[in-house]
C-alpha cells in the first residue's frame, strides 16, 4: 500500500509543516484538541496555568486563528471526500470579549456538520464573573462527497448518545490538557463502526486518539511538536492493552434494542409516527 510509510507513526514537528508533506485524500477521520491560546500566565482557582512542553500557547489572537485555519484546510486536503474531522476547542474571553471557535471555523473549507457540547462536569475557574464554565465544544467538520453536503446517516446505536457528552476530564496523564480516551473512542466507533480506516491527530499530545484508534483496530497518524510527548505517546501505544477496559466500557454504551425504523415496520408503538390503527396504543 503506497501510504504505509505514513501509518502507525508519530511525527515530531510543527503540525502545519508536517501536514503539508502528506498526500491528498487518504485519511478517513481526524480528531484533535489544539492548544487553546489561553495565555501561559492565566489560570483558574482550581487549575494552574497550562504550559505545553515544546510549544507556545500565547500567540497574538489573529495569528493563532490564521494558523488554525491553515491547519484545518491542510486536513481538509488530506482527508477523503465524505470524511470527517472532530475539533475540540472552547469559548474564551479576553477583557470581557468572547472569542468563539466559530470565528475561524467559518473561514475554513469545511462544512460544520454539528456542534457537540462536552460537559466536563467541573469548572477551572469558580469566580462569579459568569456562570461556571464546565463545557467545551467538539465540532464535527465534514468534507462533502460530490454534491452531498449532509453525509451518511449514523447508526441509531451511535446517534442515541446525543449531542451532549458527559465525560469527566482525564486526571492520570502528565500532559496538561488531555481528553479522556472515551472521547476519541466514541467518535471513531460512531464514524467508522466496523470499517477499518486511517485516523489522524495533528496535535496528538500524549497519544489518546492514537491509542483509541489502535485498540479499535485502525491505522493512525500522530503529529506533535514536543519530543517529550511523542516519547510518552509511543510508550502508551506499546502498553495500550492497559486501557482496553475503558474502551470496551465506552463501546457498551453504543447499544439499541430496536431502531425507530424497525419498530415502525413491526407496527410497534412509535408515537405520532405509528400506523393510523396503532396510534395511541402503547403495546
Amino acid at each position: 500500500m503506497k501510504f504505509d510509510i505514513y501509518l502507525n507513526k508519530i511525527f515530531c514537528g510543527d503540525a502545519l509543516e508536517i501536514l503539508k508533506t502528506l498526500p491528498d485524500e487518504f485519511v478517513d477521520l481526524g480528531i484533535t484538541s489544539p492548544p487553546y491560546n489561553k495565555g501561559e500566565n492565566k489560570k483558574g482557582w482550581l487549575v494552574k496555568n497550562i504550559k505545553y512542553a515544546g510549544a507556545v500557547d500565547n500567540l497574538p489572537e489573529e495569528e493563532y486563528q490564521r494558523i488554525q485555519v491553515e491547519v484545518l484546510d491542510e486536513l481538509y486536503r488530506i482527508i477523503k471526500p465524505g470524511g470527517s474531522f472532530f475539533y475540540n476547542h472552547k469559548l474564551r474571553w479576553e477583557r470581557g470579549i468572547m472569542i468563539h471557535p466559530m470565528d475561524w471555523l467559518r473561514k475554513t473549507k469545511w462544512i460544520i456538520r454539528q456542534e457537540i457540547i462536552w460537559d466536563r462536569g467541573i469548572a477551572g475557574n469558580i469566580r462569579g464573573w459568569r456562570f461556571w464554565q464546565v463545557d467545551e465544544r467538539i465540532y464535527w467538520l465534514y468534507k462533502p462527497k460530490g454534491n452531498n453536503l449532509i453525509g451518511e446517516e449514523l447508526k441509531s446505536k451511535h446517534a442515541l448518545l446525543t449531542s451532549i457528552w458527559r465525560l469527566p476530564p482525564e486526571t492520570e496523564n502528565p500532559h496538561p490538557a488531555p481528553f479522556p480516551i472515551e472521547l476519541p473512542t466514541r467518535i471513531i466507533y460512531s464514524l467508522l463502526d466496523d470499517r477499518k480506516g486511517i485516523v489522524i491527530d495533528p496535535y496528538c499530545g500524549s497519544g489518546t486518539t492514537l491509542v483509541a484508534a489502535k485498540l479499535l483496530g485502525h491505522d493512525y497518524i500522530g503529529i506533535d511538536i514536543s519530543k517529550e510527548y511523542v516519547l510518552y505517546a509511543e510508550k502508551r501505544l506499546k502498553e495500550c492493552a492497559k486501557e482496553k477496559k475503558r474502551v470496551l466500557e465506552e463501546l457498551s454504551k453504543h447499544n439499541v434494542k430496536e431502531t425507530f425504523r424497525e419498530r415502525k415496520e413491526k407496527g410497534k408503538y412509535t408515537g405520532p409516527y405509528a400506523p393510523q390503527k396503532q396510534r395511541g396504543k402503547l403495546f
